[in-house]
């Protein structure tokens, strides 16, 4: 597994990469598929998502696709709502019910199911702020960034286009996944020692996917593949 864990991490760091995605929900189902518990994967999925949301910010914002405004509504209230959710222990049940809900959206997201967005309809703070701390919450007690969950919002309600999406989302994971960790600590958590060649790989596929996504090259086999990915493992997160 020295070779094939840090291939599978690239893998799927490129393909969230170009939607703006971390891929905590895919690092966790990949870890919890190889029989690595629950509890550790969190903590690495975290720092792994910490790497490429940031590769990925600078990247969508660098192509003039970030938008101030869209972003801090939902920020505001998800950041502290991530750090208390860290620091919640869900029953192993309900986390796997959970994560293959994100996998889920993440899969429906990757296969376009959500349409490309018009960016037509102004944002309504109160409801921004509403949705921010319900994303923050789940976000931490799951232990992702909450892009995932935040996106296809974005897109169904019409508050951004796809890149704008992206744009946002990117920041949205890394700030999230910075509370998330900071919860984790806070609770002495033993964190998964995470060996460099995994991180190495992320890195290298988060910005390979980041790059992609924000200069508009089309790849929808790729991400179509990866959504078909992310459905099986959500199944056999879900059956015994």
């Amino acid at each position: 597994m020295s070779v094939e864990i840090p291939f599978a991490l690239a893998i799927i760091a490129l393909l969230y990469a170009m939607v703006g995605h971390g891929g905590a929900s895919g690092y966790i189902a990949l870890l919890a598929i190889l029989g690595f518990g629950l509890g550790e994967v969190r903590t690495t999925a975290l720092v792994l998502n910490l790497f490429v949301s940031g590769i990925g910010t600078w990247q969508f914002a660098r192509a003039g696709h970030f938008r101030w405004r869209l972003f801090l509504p939902f920020a505001i209230t998800s950041v502290p709502m991530a750090w208390l959710g860290a620091q919640l222990e869900l029953d192993a049940v309900l986390y796997k019910r959970l994560l293959a809900l994100c996998l889920l959206l993440a899969a429906a997201r990757l296969l376009g199911l959500f349409g490309s967005g018009s960016s037509a309809r102004p944002l309504s703070i109160p409801v921004a702020l509403l949705i921010g701390a319900a994303l923050g919450l789940l976000a931490g007690a799951i232990g992702i960034g909450g892009g995932v969950l935040l996106s296809p919002l974005l897109l169904l309600m019409g508050w951004a286009n796809a890149h704008e999406t992206a744009a946002v989302s990117a920041p949205f994971i890394l700030v999230n996944s910075a509370a998330g960790l900071l919860g984790v600590a806070m609770c002495d958590a033993a964190p998964m020692t995470i060996p460099w060649t995994w991180v190495g790989a992320a890195l290298a596929g988060g910005a390979a996917g980041a790059w992609i996504g924000a200069r508009k090259l089309d790849a929808l086999w790729l991400r179509r593949a990866l959504g078909a990915v992310l459905v099986l493992a959500c199944v056999k997160l879900v059956l015994p």
